[in-house]
């Protein structure tokens, strides 16, 4: 399922301007199995999921929260600020 944060200048802007958070995931994982995951773990409401394979065969998922779920307080429990 989810391996790790992913955290870059890029990943902090959209968790600071669109509540979004970035994830490296499994390979195998559907975005239904990353956005279950997310809503278990995190106990939030997901909006929506993209996915993609970066050049070095790694999957990274973006993750959208609702407005009511912060993307910040979920960095702050992962120990990223």
């Amino acid at each position: 399922m989810l391996r790790y944060a992913y955290v870059t200048e890029k990943a902090t802007t959209q968790m600071d301007r669109e509540n979004k958070l970035s994830f490296i995931v499994d390979t195998e994982d559907t975005k239904e199995d990353i956005k279950k995951a997310v809503s278990e773990i995190y106990d939030v409401t997901v909006v929506g999921v993209k996915t993609l394979i970066t050049a070095k065969g790694i999957k990274k998922a973006i993750v959208t929260l609702s407005s009511d779920d912060s993307a910040e307080e979920i960095a702050s429990r992962l120990g990223i600020f």
